[in-house]
């Protein structure tokens, strides 16, 4: 076990069980993605089930996804894929927007550096979750490095002083991946998101240009004309993030029984995981208390 996962663990296990799930007042967190899918994907049921609990979740894609397909492109794909994330929030109970920025082609600018400092602030967000900068994507890893700087601009003064600036540096943390150069994914927290895998995989389904026709990298053979074909179709990308998120749970399965306890790790058929960026607000065992009310379910 890795020493940032070892330290939490052991602050979870300092705070008193009973009070995980109580929360004095709504937690705020805002999620960004480098594309409308990106969030839903990462962590979709994590926010289904913040917004359960009545707590605030803000999706936000830093691009408009306008050439995301292997036939559309352009506003109308834009238009689109906008529809589709707004659908997806209605079923997850989130807040999405997304950005006017062209897909392929976000930069880390000092004006998008601007951008998130103030989305951030708007949202007086107590999490902030984003792709780790080493992603594969360029869009993913400059959204990183975005997420990045803006975990200590957000506290100065002015900077952007047109909002507000934070007075409590939010908890930063990252989106899994399997890239191991220059560090691999190091989960602090995993998530048993077993009860809402089903409105997960509907938000998912919902975004058929990405998904069921297979977004920038699909052919014409993942859109069939007959019936039958297509119903194939659509559960074969269900079952895909079934297995995604069933090989979370089983890659993670001995942190998932440090945080739930053997009996109920092994149980876990599908998880969401998150790793605590070494930047913002380093979680004590009150603020895990608040973040993640989860664990005594």
């Amino acid at each position: 076990m890795r020493k940032s996962t070892f330290r939490l663990l052991v602050l979870l296990s300092l705070a008193p069980a009973s009070s995980w799930g109580a929360a004095a007042e709504p937690l705020r967190i805002i999620c960004f993605g480098a594309h409308p899918d990106d969030c839903e994907l990462q962590i979709g049921g994590t926010a289904a089930m913040w917004a359960a609990k009545g707590h605030k979740v803000k999706f936000v894609s830093l691009t408009n996804g306008d050439i995301g397909h292997w036939r559309e492109a352009g506003g109308p794909l834009a238009k689109r894929r906008f529809e589709e994330v707004q659908k997806a929030a209605q079923i997850l109970g989130v807040t999405t927007e997304v950005l006017d920025i062209h897909d392929g082609e976000l930069m880390p600018t000092v004006e998008n550096r601007r951008t998130l400092t103030r989305l951030i602030r708007q949202w007086k967000a107590d999490v902030v979750i984003g792709h780790r900068p080493n992603d594969y994507h360029p869009d993913h890893r400059y959204t990183g490095v975005l997420v990045q700087d803006a975990a200590y601009m957000v506290t100065v003064p002015f900077f952007c002083p047109d909002v507000p600036h934070l007075t409590n540096n939010p908890v930063f943390m990252y989106y899994p991946d399997r890239f191991q150069k220059p560090n691999p994914f190091d989960p602090a927290v995993v998530v048993d998101i077993t009860s809402v895998i089903e409105k997960k995989l509907e938000a998912l389904g919902i975004m058929e240009s990405q998904f069921y026709e297979g977004g920038a990298n699909g052919t014409p053979a993942f859109v069939p004309t007959e019936h039958e074909k297509q119903m194939k179709r659509h559960q074969e990308v269900r079952d895909g993030f079934a297995r995604r998120n069933q090989s979370i749970a089983d890659r993670f399965r001995g942190q998932l029984g440090d945080l739930y306890g053997p009996d109920r790790a092994q149980k876990v058929k599908f998880a969401e995981a998150f790793e605590l960026c070494e930047y913002g607000r380093q979680p004590d065992s009150k603020e895990l208390k608040r973040l993640f009310p989860f664990f005594n379910e």
